[in-house]
């Protein structure tokens, strides 16, 4: 599904020396690359606080515990996703209000959203699903009527533009209260191990936020919140301030990418492609399809025997997960999110794909299909 390895050879020499930079000084901790990458990510996204932390799921985690919520306190989120968003509001001991998701774009529903309002709602988690950013307007709006608390899971859409009615374009992760995301190795902006960032424009929560991943310290040794240990590591910095300046044109090999798949699977009534949504640019962290009649288990079957991964993002919803049932929610509930649990499959999608490529996976999913 990626290939880091190609990746790398493109960039091995500046990225070789950035880690060799990090030995060198011996600054494996905090400081130095560390600083440099924060820097320019802050420039980058334009927001004024960027804090690196261990992995996307402290991100999250932080992020929750910097709003000094209190047990029981409900925050929404969507069913379809991957488990570290309500895992993050479970172990804090808050309860996670799940809801549907818009079939065409995989985002959360914002009907979804205003039913599932109560007056123990705290804070709404949207997920900027596959690369492209949540109806973050509607939600803020929302959000500011009922005076609630944004955390935008951006963990897979780094770097996408999201457009406001007014025509000022932010960046993803910077719209609400605060943003996360993951440098998680198959991530657009990844780094060689874990890694994550917190994004805010809001000065008081970057304190804290920045005090919680440093064991609760504002003052060495001097603990004034119950925090983690939660920092990226210099060499990861130095990997990520390398991959920053590529960025953009990862953006566009991935954009490259879903055109060629497009335009293959347009006019396929068995293949619904990607909506693109006419707020939000797309990075394309995944591209992918809804099976229309289409066995999905023996088409990944027959693209393996071919040697093209075809991946399952996600095959069970949140609210039917083993360790999150609830009494709350059934089988039913969330038909969107059930429906698509059933038909989605994800091709190949990275910045290294060849047209030769491009044209054996998709010759071989037409194949199957007709």
């Amino acid at each position: 599904m990626v290939d880091l390895r190609s990746q790398y050879e493109k960039i091995k020499d500046e990225v070789n020396a950035g880690i060799q930079e990090v030995i060198d000084t011996t600054t494996f901790i905090k400081g130095g690359k560390v600083n440099d990458f924060q820097r320019n990510l802050e420039s980058y996204l334009n927001v004024k606080h960027v804090i690196p932390v261990g992995n996307g799921t402290d991100a999250l985690q932080i992020a929750l515990m910097a709003l000094g919520l209190k047990p029981g306190d409900e925050v929404i989120t969507p069913t379809f996703t991957f488990i570290a968003t309500a895992e993050v509001v479970a172990l804090l001991g808050l309860t996670p209000v799940l809801v549907d998701v818009d079939f065409d774009t995989f985002n959360i529903s914002v009907e979804s959203v205003k039913k599932a309002i109560t007056p123990k709602t705290k804070a709404i988690v949207p997920v900027h699903l596959f690369g492209q950013n949540a109806d973050m307007e509607a939600i803020l709006t929302l959000a500011k009527e009922h005076n609630l608390y944004v955390i935008e899971d951006a963990c897979q859409s780094i770097s996408s533009v999201y457009t406001f009615s007014d025509g000022s374009k932010v960046q993803s992760g910077c719209m609400g209260d605060i943003g996360c995301t993951s440098f998680f190795p198959s991530k657009n902006l990844g780094c060689f191990g874990d890694g994550g960032a917190i994004f805010t424009n809001n000065d008081e929560l970057a304190v804290k936020m920045r005090a919680i991943s440093n064991h609760g310290m504002v003052v060495r040794y001097h603990h004034d919140l119950v925090g983690v240990n939660s920092r990226l590591d210099s060499v990861q910095a130095a990997v990520l301030e390398v991959k920053l300046k590529h960025l953009d044109e990862y953006n566009t090999a991935r954009n490259s990418t879903a055109d060629f798949y497009d335009k293959v699977f347009f006019k396929i009534d068995k293949l619904i492609i990607p909506a693109r949504s006419t707020k939000s640019t797309h990075v394309f962290h995944q591209y992918t399809l809804k099976l229309n009649g289409v066995n999905r288990s023996e088409l990944q079957k027959y693209l393996t025997d071919k040697g093209i991964p075809a991946m399952i993002y996600y095959p069970v919803p949140l609210h039917l997960q083993k360790a999150y049932q609830d009494p709350r929610y059934q089988a039913g509930d969330f038909p969107v999110a059930e429906k698509l649990c059933e038909c989605v499959l994800s091709l190949p999608m990275h910045t290294e794909l060849s047209e030769e490529q491009l044209e054996y996976i998709t010759k071989n999913v037409l194949e199957f299909i007709e």
